[in-house]
């Protein structure tokens, strides 16, 4: 298999192939053709080739639940892909943010500084009020 070639690109190219050489005379077991498309899946397909030939029993298992099972595999490595993809755009948009907001929080705390200052004022003036003249806070 060709690392830019999907399972179906692949399992078409095969079968033409199976088919031309049964026209000459050559005739493989379903078993052989399964051992065949095993052998030709890349090394990123390692995992699932063991999968399949540990829990399944090879000389029985049929063409088409052999090409469905690797079809299956085949949709979820494209989706991890693209979600590795994703991800990875995702953490560049955050970087980005990130310096946004730390500008932002720069200019607040002279934002505090003055809500913090009003509330001081406010307390004081308060305190100053009659209620608690002469009195002691005790902590």
């Amino acid at each position: 298999m060709k690392e830019t070639e999907t399972i179906i690109e692949m399992i078409t190219r095969f079968t033409d192939i199976v088919n031309v050489l049964e026209a000459l005379g050559k005739t493989y077991k379903e078993f052989e053709k399964v051992m065949k498309i095993l052998r030709s899946l890349p090394s990123k397909w390692h995992t699932k080739i063991t999968t399949i030939q540990e829990a399944k029993d090879l000389t029985k298992l049929p063409m088409e639940e052999l090409i469905g099972s690797l079809m299956t595999h085949e949709i979820n490595l494209t989706k991890k892909l693209q979600e590795g993809g994703d991800k990875k755009k995702k953490s560049i948009t955050l970087k980005a943010t990130t310096k946004e907001e730390e500008d932002v929080e720069e200019e607040k705390p002279s934002d505090e500084d003055d809500d913090l200052a009003l509330i001081i004022r406010k307390l004081n003036k308060y305190m100053r009020g009659e209620r608690f003249r002469g009195r002691k806070f005790t902590s």
